[in-house]
């Protein structure tokens, strides 16, 4: 039995075909462009393979209730084209075949909980630190939602002392993506991240906003795992910042060993490197299939 996954992108979508164990047998990646542009080539790759069923993990918003009249469907993005694009209703056309919709960071924390870094067990944070900021939450084996999906990166922090930058969120400034997303880091600094690795304050003063959303999640959610990827994350030196952060910020409130003692093994890269959230997708492939 081969699986459909697809995780959709803002700026390419990757297309797979897989087991349920994980295993991707083939994989394409297409631009994302205007839908019609991108659809055609996702259909196209499906046909050839004839999946039994498909996963999609998509940038959002999203509407994520398989009860709601509009599941399935991309909704407020400003991503040109894709806004209230039907895009399990377009596949259901062509595919008649148990189609599970989720964001693409839920679908990355069902991906390392059922095999990375989370494997084992029922709760997991993954949060993504790239373009934008995003969290998707497992909680007793199920993937978090509610009135629609969780939006952990526009939640409001505090502001570092020494910043002065307006932030860019285009809805909310200087919320925790308007700070602290790639696009904030390169706006502030006036290079892209990736050309900043030894200059010591602004990693410093990433980890700090990082911390702070981090404590809070631990506060509201207690997951037993989180797990931080994305293209910042790739700063190996932002986890013993965000880790020592996240303590001082907690200051033994939360009394258990995993944070006061051994945040390197509770503060994690995603174990499933890149593959997180394809092998998610993978995994709501299969969950539709089953159910």
């Amino acid at each position: 039995m081969l699986l459909g996954a697809i995780e959709a992108g803002g700026t390419k979508f990757v297309c797979a075909v897989g087991k349920e164990d994980g295993t991707i047998v083939e994989r394409t990646v297409i631009p994302t462009d205007l839908p019609e542009v991108t659809m055609k080539e996702v259909i196209k790759f499906f046909q050839k393979h004839k999946p039994s069923a498909i996963g999609i993990g998509t940038f959002g918003p999203a509407d994520v209730d398989p009860v709601s009249v509009t599941f399935g469907t991309i909704t407020s993005t400003p991503k040109q084209g894709w806004r209230n694009y039907p895009l399990v209703s377009e596949l259901k056309k062509r595919f008649p075949v148990p189609i599970g919709f989720n964001t693409d960071v839920n679908a990355a924390a069902l991906g390392e909980a059922r095999l990375g870094a989370a494997k084992g067990l029922d709760s997991c944070l993954y949060i993504t630190v790239g373009t934008g900021i995003g969290a998707g939450a497992l909680i007793g084996g199920k993937l978090l939602q509610g009135l629609s999906h969780p939006e952990m990166g526009h939640i409001l922090v505090r502001r570092h002392p020494n910043d002065s930058y307006a932030g860019k969120c285009p809805y909310h400034g200087d919320c925790l993506e308007g700070l602290a997303a790639g696009p904030a880091i390169e706006e502030r600094w006036g290079v892209k991240g990736d050309q900043l690795k030894e200059r010591a304050e602004v990693w410093e003063m990433e980890g700090f906003y990082l911390a702070q959303a981090i404590a809070q999640y631990i506060l509201v959610l207690s997951p037993k795992k989180i797990i931080l990827g994305g293209g910042v994350m790739k700063q190996a030196q932002l986890f013993p910042i965000i880790a020592r952060n996240v303590q001082e910020m907690l200051n033994g409130y939360v009394s258990l060993p995993e944070i006061t003692e051994h945040m390197e093994d509770y503060l994690v890269p995603p174990g499933l490197g890149d593959n997180a959230g394809i092998t998610g997708a993978l995994m709501l492939a299969y969950q539709a299939y089953t159910e």
